[in-house]
């Protein structure tokens, strides 16, 4: 080994022993070129360490101008070029380690000598989240140069094409797609679930629908969340006025995008609507002629929870997230006053009632009980003991003739009731319900 090669590698020890990775960059291709570059000798080295790590170690070291390039060093009459190493877990095996760096391919580009193995190589650069794709102008999501290529460098950009293509509503190019198709168990294999969850926090409620569409038909969430991909294989009637079918995926997908119309930017909302139903895999019953799902909003808080924490939320998101989940079927029937009082005491009352209303647009369902809630809701700012009904009893025993005794009280609680569900608001209409309910018992 030539001293130059011998200085490099004590270079990377240095490194090394201070807790950087280093390694000098294909010793067989530099020995080559630096025996034919006379005077003008030069070494590349790759390392994890930044510019200000290395200047404490090397203090001569200058920071290059070269944005793919770290800094250079002089030392013994040999230029050491320090360049950036791949440190990335979603890159290809074979791909982690560069094999060629500008400066080399500007030498062998000289010599005319270009191996095949150079063709496409790894090489080292700073960190650009845009780098790897084309310019969005064109209309679409396209990875540069050969798709397959790019994807071995950092098989995480499959998942930020997607968020491209979900937040700036565009599609995905062809090759660019296929690409992404075809190397599916690598980006399941080879990226951190960090690194898909620091994606998908950066997809936007609104366009948290699309994502979701793009993972599923890339058949990336059958990898990531089988219990939501196995959604599509579950049946429901859309709404009760038509037998009509629809996959419970489908639905997730349409609430999805229905809810931030109202709630707009909340993220953890968006994220509830896509588990609200997932309880129905494990609930589903087939009786009557019909799919039943009985209790599935608590099942479903509790595989949300189990999901959440494969994902790797924190605790507090995934409290969010399941707490709006068991509680969303609330609303769906008409509830009393006790009821409505129960459900405004929840710290997550609005976003509940927002699911709701994203559910019932999905389906195409009837308003006739979210619009009997809200009516209520609108009464529970009154304290229960504050709202007196429109007769007392005296009032009560003179417009229907009855004597005193606990009916007059039966037939007072039910006047409050009435007037609390806003069936009755005026004096008229107190006198002829009291008649009514006489008339009834």
């Amino acid at each position: 080994m030539s001293q130059p090669f011998k200085d490099a590698v004590g270079f990377c020890k240095t490194i090394m022993r201070n807790g950087y990775d280093a390694y000098v960059v294909n010793v067989r291709l530099q020995a080559l070129t630096l025996d034919q570059t006379g005077s003008e000798r030069e070494l590349d080295i790759c390392t994890e360490a930044g510019f200000s790590e290395l200047q404490k170690y090397f203090p001569s070291i200058v920071e290059s101008r070269d944005k793919g390039t770290l800094g250079t060093l002089n030392e013994g009459g040999v230029t050491y070029f320090f360049y950036p190493a791949d440190v990335d877990d979603a890159s290809y095996t074979e791909e982690a380690v560069s094999t060629m760096t500008p400066r080399l391919l500007r030498r062998l580009e000289k010599r005319g000598d270009i191996p095949l193995s150079a063709v496409c190589p790894f090489i080292p650069k700073a960190k650009d989240l845009y780098a790897d794709f084309a310019d969005f102008s064109e209309g679409f999501i396209r990875f540069k140069g050969v798709p397959d290529q790019a994807l071995k460098k950092d098989y995480s950009l499959a998942y930020r094409a997607l968020r491209f293509a979900a937040n700036f509503d565009k599609d995905i190019e062809a090759n660019s797609w296929i690409a992404i198709v075809r190397n599916v168990r690598r980006v399941l294999d080879y990226v951190p679930m960090s690194d898909f969850l620091d994606e998908w926090r950066k997809v936007e409620a609104e366009s948290m629908h699309r994502f979701f569409r793009l993972l599923f038909d890339s058949m990336l969430l059958h990898g990531l969340i089988p219990e939501i991909a196995a959604l599509s294989r579950v049946q429901q009637i859309r709404n009760a006025d038509s037998d009509a079918l629809e996959t419970v995926l489908e639905h997730t997908l349409a609430s999805m995008k229905a809810y931030p119309e109202e709630l707009p930017y909340d993220w953890f909302g968006t994220v509830a609507c896509l588990f609200h139903d997932v309880g129905k895999l494990y609930t589903a019953e087939f009786y009557e002629g019909r799919w039943n799902f009985l209790q599935h909003h608590r099942v479903g808080a509790k595989v949300t929870r189990k999901i959440l924490k494969r994902l790797r939320f924190e605790e507090q998101d995934i409290e969010l997230i399941c707490d709006l989940v068991k509680n969303h079927m609330r609303p769906h029937f008409m509830l009393t006053d006790k009821g409505i009082r129960r459900l405004r005491s929840l710290d997550e009352y609005p976003r509940i009632m927002e699911m709701v209303r994203a559910d019932i647009k999905a389906r195409g369902g009837s308003w006739r009980e979210f619009n009997h809630n809200l009516k209520m809701a609108e009464r529970a700012d009154i304290p229960e003991d504050e709202i007196e009904p429109l007769l007392d009893g005296n009032k009560i025993m003179i417009i229907t003739g009855l004597k005193p005794g606990p009916i007059i009280g039966v037939i007072r609680e039910a006047l409050l009731k009435a007037q609390i569900a806003n069936d009755v608001s005026s004096m008229e209409q107190a006198e002829a319900f009291v008649l009514r309910y006489r008339d009834e018992l």
